[in-house]
This record gives structure tokens, sequence and C-alpha cells, in this order.
């Protein structure tokens, strides 16, 4: 009784609710990041921003400015440049670990000559859920309107340019403009990520939850209302699982949203046909490629 008084009198702190705000906010937006990232096939994406948010945050340590703020910039002006590089997704994984060196190379550099306290940069990294302030809520709101927004707009070049880039650049779509307003999006996402679960931990918020609607849906809107849902269960489940037995809610959303990508992945053939494969949809050059 003292235990279940206690956990709803930690329901009463704003920080908690803020917090849970923040989730539900990021469960709306960051899912679909997953599928972007899933579409595109770049996997790497995840460590390479966590390494540029790093370099971020230690510019942002040196000069006194936000730390999150810098990491988030330096995320996004990162994930433009490297458009250019994006003509397959051979080449954008290829320039993402390219990336990945330069910015740790350029942090340790940072920190090292600088003197700047490591320490404080690494904790950013692991995330802070109850520390998340009302400017991060925000971030995640305006991501929870954009993303969508952006979805709904654009599903079919969407769904051309995530189901073949040739085919995409075929049927008249932008391949370059759209490829660098997912670039950033999916860069300021894991940015936005790192007060919440940390850049480490990212994958809870973004990469998961599309892994497991992949194999809930036999389309693109299909899997993106999946990710959604799944990001809602995993983040709200997994918050207050965490703070009923007091363990750190990073570790414990990655762990819930972990469970139902296996749970699903075991799911009978039938129930789980996944994302159309190429020979699905090879006879539909038009664009109705895995939209409806």
């Amino acid at each position: 009784m003292n235990h279940a008084n206690e956990f709803w009198q930690l329901w009463q702190l704003v920080p908690v609710q803020r917090a849970l705000v923040a989730l539900i906010l990021g469960a709306i937006g960051l899912p679909i990041v997953g599928v972007v990232i899933i579409g595109l096939d770049i996997m790497p994406v995840r460590f390479a921003m966590m390494h540029v948010a790093l370099f971020g945050i230690a510019i942002g340590i040196l000069t006194g400015l936000d730390p999150l703020l810098c990491g988030l910039v330096a995320c996004a002006i990162s994930g433009a440049s490297l458009t250019p590089l994006a003509r397959s997704p051979a080449g954008l994984s290829g320039a993402m670990g390219l990336l990945m060196s330069l910015a740790i190379a350029g942090a340790l550099l940072t920190l090292s000559i600088s003197g700047v306290n490591a320490n404080g940069a690494f904790e950013l990294l692991w995330g802070s859920i109850l520390a998340t302030r009302t400017s991060d809520v925000v971030l995640l709101g305006v991501l929870a309107v954009l993303i969508p927004a952006l979805f709904v707009l654009r599903r079919r070049q969407l769904g051309l340019l995530l189901f073949d880039r040739e085919l995409a650049t075929c049927s008249g779509v932008r391949v370059n403009q759209l490829t660098l307003v997912l670039l950033v999006l999916v860069a300021v996402a894991v940015a936005a990520g790192i007060r919440l679960t940390g850049a480490l931990l990212v994958d809870a918020l973004t990469l998961l939850p599309a892994l497991a609607a992949r194999r809930l849906a036999n389309s693109l809107p299909g899997m993106v209302i999946a990710a959604v849902v799944v990001g809602l269960l995993v983040n709200v489940t997994g918050f207050v699982l965490a703070v009923w037995f007091d363990l750190p809610p990073g570790p414990v959303l990655v762990l819930a949203a972990g469970a139902v990508a296996l749970a699903v992945h075991v799911l009978p053939d039938g129930r789980r046909r996944g994302w159309p494969s190429a020979e699905e949809n090879g006879s539909h050059a038009s664009g109705s490629v895995s939209l409806h």
C-alpha cells in the first residue's frame, strides 16, 4: 500500500508528468523516422548522429551555449550535408561511417584542448528523462506535427523513394530535395531523443517500433500507423514500469520495445506479412508501390 501511494505521489511531480508528455509526443513522430531509416537502409545513421551530437555537446559546453541545442544544430547540418553523397544506400552508409569517425575525432580533440569535463558530455549521451525541459517537449511537439504532416502530404513520393530510388527518379520525384528533408528530420529526431533515452538508446524511440511495425503491416501507411501505435504502447508502458519499480527509464524502454519486436517476429507468417517485396510490387512502376 505504501509503495502504491508513493507511486501515485510521483505522478504529481511536474518532471514526471513532463517526461510522460515528451514520451507520448516522441511516439507520434520518432517511430516514423524509424520507418525512413529502414526504407533508406541507413542503419548506421544512429551511430553517426550519436557522435555528431557528442561533438555539438562538446562545443556547447566549451562556448557556454545550450549543449543539447548545439548537438541538435550539429546533427541537422550534418544530415543536410550528407545529401550529395546519398546517391545510393551503400554510398550513404559509407558517408555515415566517415562522418562518425570525423565527429568523434573532433569531439575528443575539442574536449582535450579546451579542458572540458568529458564526463559531463558523456552523461548527456546517456539521457536523463526526468530532466526533460519545456523546450525539449516543444521540440518533440513540433516533430510530432511536422513528420506525420510530411508523410500525409508526400505519401506517394515517400513511398516511391523508400521503395526504389531509381523508380522514384523516373517517376518525377525530386529525389535529392526529398532526401535532404528526410536526412535532416532523421538527424534532428535522433538529437531530440538524447534527452529522453540518450543517443546510445535512441533506438527505443525510433528503430525498434518501426522494426515491429514492418512485421505487422503490409503497406507503407499501415507500417507508419503500426509504428506509432507500438511507440505509444512501449513508451507509456515502459515509463510506467520504470517509475513503479524505480528503474532507469532508458533501458526499460529499450527492453520493452525489444520485447515487442521479438514477439511480433515469432508470429505466424500469415499475421506478419511485412513490407511488400520488390517481387510483389515489381509491376507497379506507375507509383502505387506499397501506398494503399
